[in-house]
């Protein structure tokens, strides 16, 4: 009922992505996997959809995006989000949580923004740089899907780009907050397509340039 009722109400519209998309992988941090982390997930399942997606967007020759988080000891860099969250003294420099895991890294030509907030255009050249690229769509995948995730799709809708949230490839350390906002998000804010779907997107443009 409650879906309905938001149908019905205008919400959940759909946005086509377009002809040049960015992909953007949010946090793959190690904080996220190791098991006695204050941030542990259970999200392996997400990192290993986000893999097959960088892959495959390598292939197509679209830009990928790695975001990671760094403080320095005091957290000045994140003002009262840092405040807010103790979690987030895993990202203080040297911090080994801070650190990608090896099965999902930054590879040689992919880019890495360092980030502070949660969304990624918040205090990054990420806007312009999309921009000066004429890129029209960000492929996001990452973590967490209530507070990252959500926050950098808000800010690419605002900002004019095409949020595509891919739901296989973004995660939360509990199943009902990613259902809950993976539900806010498609009703008001992206585009949501599985993996299959987004592979689907990246070779149908792939096989364009051919």
């Amino acid at each position: 009922m409650l879906n309905d009722d938001y149908i019905g109400a205008g919400f959940g519209g759909r946005l086509k992505p377009g002809a040049r998309p960015a992909l953007i992988l949010i946090d793959f941090a190690a904080a996220y996997y190791v098991k006695d982390s204050p941030l542990y997930a259970g999200v392996e399942e997400a990192r290993a959809s986000a893999a097959r997606l960088r892959d495959a967007a390598r292939a197509a020759g679209i830009p990928v995006i790695f975001t990671r988080v760094e403080y320095s000891e005091d957290g000045h860099e994140g003002g009262m989000f840092f405040r807010k969250i103790a979690a987030l003294k895993c990202f203080v420099t040297g911090n080994p949580l801070a650190e990608f895991t090896p099965e999902l890294a930054p590879l040689p030509g992919d880019r890495v923004l360092t980030k502070h907030y949660p969304s990624a255009f918040m205090g990054t050249a990420l806007a312009s740089q999309l921009m000066a690229e004429g890129i029209d769509t960000l492929v996001v995948t990452g973590l967490s899907t209530s507070g990252c995730v959500r926050a950098t799709s808000v800010d690419a809708l605002c900002l004019g780009f095409v949020p595509v949230v891919v739901s296989d490839a973004v995660g939360d350390r509990d199943p009902n907050v990613h259902a809950a906002n993976m539900f806010d998000l498609t009703a008001k804010t992206a585009e949501v397509l599985n993996e299959a779907q987004t592979l689907e997107y990246f070779q149908g443009l792939a096989a364009e340039k051919a």
